[in-house]
């Protein structure tokens, strides 16, 4: 296969990469397995204009994006619906998406389980059209999210503890929010302080991500909670992939959802994929089965083939 990698320099542990020696490596890797690679090594701000031209490449079977979740969330949207493949490297904070396709977490190990990898079609989602991967979010997580923003962090751990400092602020000043979901003929209104649509559900017992990318439903998540000791109560679970341990959740599963906020929008923003986006008065989610072809471990495709 034809592999074209866009590495973002700026992006997640690829900071603090030697990325001269981890593109050599790439050559070996893959060329020792007949692929042939060419790499664009780029500043964040490059990064989408170096993808786009990876995804017009006629001759590219796979683009290898390399980069936190704003550069996988980037590539993939470039390439929903597009028979070329994507190929993540693992160098984010969390790599959710990655963890649900069966990567690899290191950089060297994900590389090598391309060398011999094959391709699947997965699910992607759309908010008003714009492509996700992983979740759609509003309430606490995007209030945590502006508050990370403001804060100083050079690594993957001080985003954590950044991360980590965002929540408790945001559990001692909650959002609340009155909204209205469509869930295929149902409706409800509600006050609620967190709703996320997730791309395919989670899974339980581990960090949120789908178990099975290719699913075919959104996972829509709903918390009422909002008094400090259901609200500890309802991250902790989060951490533990607990979902349904919690009392103040509400789950439910669908192809399409709408979801209506009654409340003043202009002071409120949404999550996409860790990137915080404009909360229109009315967003309308819905899945795209089968809409991203991406690179997998042989032994993930074999499994997902049984």
């Amino acid at each position: 296969m034809k592999f074209a990698a866009v590495l973002n320099r700026d992006g997640g542990t690829l900071r603090t990469t030697d990325l001269n020696a981890f593109s050599d490596r790439m050559h070996q890797t893959l060329e020792a397995a007949g692929h042939s690679l060419t790499i664009d090594v780029v500043a964040g701000r490059d990064v989408v204009e170096t993808l786009d031209n990876a995804a017009s490449r006629h001759a590219v079977d796979v683009v290898l994006a390399g980069g936190g979740d704003g550069t996988i969330s980037a590539a993939a949207a470039r390439l929903m619906g597009n028979k070329k493949a994507l190929a993540i490297l693992p160098a984010g904070t969390m790599n959710l998406f990655a963890r649900g396709l069966g990567i690899p977490q290191s950089l060297d190990a994900a590389l090598n389980s391309f060398a011999d990898g094959e391709i699947i079609a997965v699910d992607m989602a759309t908010a008003n059209g714009r492509p996700f991967i992983h979740q759609f979010s509003i309430g606490m997580h995007a209030r945590m999210v502006q508050l990370r923003q403001r804060m100083e962090f050079g690594s993957r751990l001080g985003k954590i503890g950044a991360s980590a400092k965002a929540a408790w602020e945001t559990i001692n000043n909650p959002p609340a929010m009155n909204v209205t979901l469509g869930i295929g003929e149902a409706e409800m209104t509600a006050r609620i302080t967190a709703i996320g649509v997730t791309n395919n559900l989670f899974g339980e017992g581990h960090l949120p991500y789908a178990d099975n990318p290719a699913g075919g439903v959104l996972g829509i998540y709903v918390t009422v909670a909002q008094q400090r000791t259901e609200l500890m109560k309802f991250l902790f679970n989060i951490a533990r992939g607990k979902w349904r341990d919690n009392e103040h959740v509400e789950i439910h599963q669908s192809d399409r959802t709408i979801l209506k906020i009654h409340s003043g929008s202009r002071k409120f923003r949404a999550v996409m994929d860790g990137e915080l986006v404009r909360l229109e008065r009315e967003t309308t989610i819905e899945i795209r089965p089968g809409a991203l072809n991406v690179l997998v471990p042989a032994r993930v495709a074999e499994a997902k083939a049984a």
